[in-house]
């Protein structure tokens, strides 16, 4: 058995209802992770998302490089992207009980990670239980003991565009690798993973539906969706 969280970054986005409506029908729960920009952009798709009973999750305000940032810097994103969450859980009528954070591109903030990882705990933001993640690797790089939000596989479908290399077929590629130079293999079996996915317009043009195409693929090869839960540090 191959057990799986998912999680969707970079919300809100013109296809996140498509994309919502998709996961209530299949019955899977899932922790987005709210770009801040883009939420002012989208912001009733963003509002439809939490109606629907989505955790929405701090992804920062810009999206950048932490590590390219000073912490004051790092903090800024941060609580500019928080300001902006209360007032959509507000909007949508629904208490905001779980306060995830994940950083763009995994990028911890170089020299300041630990500095970063101090504040999310002081700040009370909660750790995805990630506690029956057992790959070495895992707790070789501290992630079991990070607050912020990692994953153990990355479709990487970001990389679809035009005038890339990068195709579905790279994809599919992914999803097979028996022995991924980064992450765990997703179809090995007795697996855990906290998946990464991505809610992006420019994907969706290009491939039609891929989240479900993706989803359904892991689906079909016996992944289980289990219901993501937190702890509070």
């Amino acid at each position: 058995m191959i057990k799986a969280i998912l999680t969707i970054d970079d919300i809100a986005s013109k296809n996140t209802p498509a994309i919502v409506d998709y996961l209530c029908d299949k019955g899977i729960r899932v922790v987005m992770f709210a770009w801040g920009e883009m939420v002012e952009k989208n912001y009733d798709n963003a509002v439809y998302a939490l109606k629907k009973g989505i955790i929405v999750g701090n992804h920062s305000f810009s999206h950048p490089n932490f590590s390219k940032l000073t912490f004051e810097q790092g903090v800024s994103e941060i609580e500019k992207c928080e300001k902006l969450l209360d007032k959509l859980y507000k909007d949508a009528g629904v208490e905001r009980k779980i306060r995830p954070f994940r950083f763009p591109y995994g990028d911890k903030g170089g020299d300041n990670k630990e500095a970063f990882q101090t504040y999310l705990a002081e700040k009370g933001f909660d750790k995805l239980d990630d506690r029956t993640i057992t790959y070495p690797w895992w707790k070789e790089e501290g992630l079991d003991r990070d607050i912020d939000t990692f994953w153990t596989f990355d479709f990487a479908e970001y990389n679809i565009r035009r005038g890339n290399d990068f195709t579905i077929d790279d994809v599919w590629k992914r999803v097979n690798d028996p022995a991924p130079e980064s992450g765990a293999a997703i179809l090995k079996d007795g697996g855990n993973h906290i998946i990464l996915l991505h809610a992006h317009d420019e994907t969706e043009e290009l491939v039609p539906g891929y989240y479900k195409l993706f989803i359904d693929k892991l689906l079909e090869n016996g992944v289980e969706f289990v219901e993501p839960n937190f702890i509070h540090i």
